[in-house]
């Protein structure tokens, strides 16, 4: 089995190397997909001898939709450059590597969430798990603005290593990207709700934050549980007042 290690990127010189380090032994090609970063991060890309491709970003998983065909090995595993691969994982992909070609078109990945410097393993994130590895030629991400997944033809395996996830660079980025996901969202949500009411504002915002904290157990993570299900509460929010206004015809800028 050959691999292209594919990494989508923006001014990610803050996390680049610890990313492309942790799986640099096992790919038999570097596929950075930059969106005109203005940072070190081609620099980044440059030192692990990447190849370099550049395209102006829309969103998730219309860039990463363009990159796959890219790659010139069939199979491709993907991440982010706010991820990185732990030693158990490795050590599993490295097995999965050198064994006979599977049966399956791609694996999932359970991922290690990091937030304000800690692990959350409750609040509504355990058993996140996402598609990283997978056949370039049967894959592909579905067309929505905001959390799209894999749709695959074909049998999906797990893997039982994490896949460390550090979304956090700050409260002012973390709430710029909340804004930024509500633009997305706005769109699609526009074809499926009706008007916006006391339910919208109200009572999904307030159900949000009980589901995280209480019945998704984030209140055993302490403080950290409480900001990720407060977080959950005003993302909800924040989708509803950019569909308002979108519909306005006052669309924020993603």
């Amino acid at each position: 089995m050959k691999w292209t290690l594919l990494v989508p990127t923006f001014n990610e010189e803050a996390v680049l190397e610890r990313c492309l380090a942790s799986a640099v032994d096992l790919a038999d090609e570097i596929l950075v997909v930059d969106s005109f970063s203005t940072d070190g991060t081609l620099a980044i890309a440059e030192k692990f001898g990447a190849r370099i491709l550049q395209r102006e970003y829309e969103n998730s998983a219309s860039q990463k939709n363009w990159a796959i065909p890219q790659g010139s090995h069939e199979w491709i595993l993907l991440l982010d450059a706010d991820e990185w691969l732990s030693p158990a994982l490795q050590k599993e992909l490295h097995q999965l590597k050198t064994a006979k070609e599977p049966t399956e078109v791609g694996f999932w990945m359970y991922r290690a969430n990091h937030f304000l410097g800690r692990r959350v393993r409750y609040s509504g994130w355990q058993g996140d798990k996402v598609i990283r590895l997978f056949k370039r030629d049967t894959c592909r991400y579905q067309e929505k603005h905001v959390h799209a997944e894999i749709e695959a033809r074909g049998a999906v395996g797990k893997l039982r290593g994490k896949l460390n996830h550090d979304t956090f660079k700050g409260i002012p980025a973390w709430e710029k990207k909340l804004r930024r996901y509500a633009a997305w969202q706005s769109r699609d949500y526009d074809r499926r709700t009706g008007a916006i009411t006391f339910y919208h504002w109200w009572l999904k915002p307030g159900f949000r934050f009980f589901k995280h904290f209480i019945l998704r157990g984030g209140i055993l993570d302490g403080y950290v549980g409480y900001k990720v299900s407060a977080y959950a509460a005003w993302a909800v929010r924040l989708r509803y007042e950019a569909l308002r206004d979108l519909r306005a015809g006052k669309p924020w800028e993603a």
